[in-house]
């Protein structure tokens, strides 16, 4: 018999799982003083006796008693004067239910390392991703709520008679350029545009009413990819009746009175 045959006898003598002629070899070859093998069974017994204690307690049947008794008597009616004696003197059995123990042990300890290496990278990329899209729909919920608000403010001047739609044409860097103003004198209204290029972040389109000559500010917007864009209007102070309405490109913040260029202006 070779050596890595001895080293696995090692492991199944300090489970308790040789019988017969295995457990009897075995121990014959520990009293002729093996050390390599003496180290091995230390490690084994060491490596088990922490592993039951890492895992949950598990109460033995109650025959568990009367079959150790049993096999007590029994081993004790099969030795013989000649069965070689060891300085280890004779070994408990290690029941099912031990093992099923360091088994549970075993399986929580590994499968849960496992996971843990395995898996946490793409766990913390799953929760950093779902927060992302749940800020995007609170960004998208809070649009469509504006939109679906300024769509109804709409559909409630349109049922007005005094409200009047205005057409705004473009003009300077934007002839391409088209607006049209849902407007109601006390009321106000809506300006909706298109074909507009989007601008720098230091620029904004600033909308203007105009009474007279004295143009007053009546909005900030800007546009999308597509040129697209809106903004609601406040009705003029005091009533005032408003002449032009018109937009320009002025620094961002906007300014109190117009310094860029007209690209959308209404027929007086």
């Amino acid at each position: 018999m070779n050596h890595d045959t001895y080293a696995t006898l090692a492991a199944g003598y300090a489970l308790g799982a040789l019988d017969g002629e295995d457990q009897l070899v075995f121990e014959i070859h520990l009293a002729e003083g093996c050390r390599q093998c003496s180290v091995a069974l230390r490690d084994a017994e060491e490596t088990l006796t922490l592993l039951a204690r890492e895992a949950p307690p598990v109460v033995p049947p109650a025959s568990v008693k009367q079959s150790l008794m049993a096999r007590v008597a029994a081993e004790q009616g099969r030795r013989t004067p000649a069965a070689p004696a060891t300085s280890r003197g004779a070994r408990p059995r290690w029941f099912p239910w031990v093992a099923g123990a360091v088994a549970a042990g075993l399986a929580a300890f590994f499968t849960g390392g496992f996971v843990a290496s395995r898996y946490e990278a793409e766990i913390g990329r799953v929760a950093r991703e779902a927060s992302a899209l749940r800020e995007r729909m609170r960004v998208q919920e809070a649009v469509l709520r504006e939109e679906l608000a300024s769509a109804s403010r709409v559909a409630e001047l349109l049922r007005d008679p005094g409200t009047r739609v205005i057409a705004l044409r473009g003009a300077g860097p934007a002839p391409e350029a088209a607006g049209r103003l849902v407007w109601h004198a006390t009321a106000g209204g809506h300006l909706y545009v298109t074909s507009l290029a989007p601008l720098p972040a230091d620029k904004t389109y600033e909308l203007w009413t105009i009474s007279g000559s004295t143009p007053r500010p009546a909005g900030l917007f800007t546009v999308d990819a597509q040129g697209a864009g809106g903004v609601r209007v406040e009705p003029v102070p005091e009533g005032r009746q408003v002449d032009v309405f018109a937009v320009t490109i002025e620094p961002a913040g906007g300014v109190p009175a117009p310094t860029g260029p007209i690209v959308l202006a209404s027929s007086k």
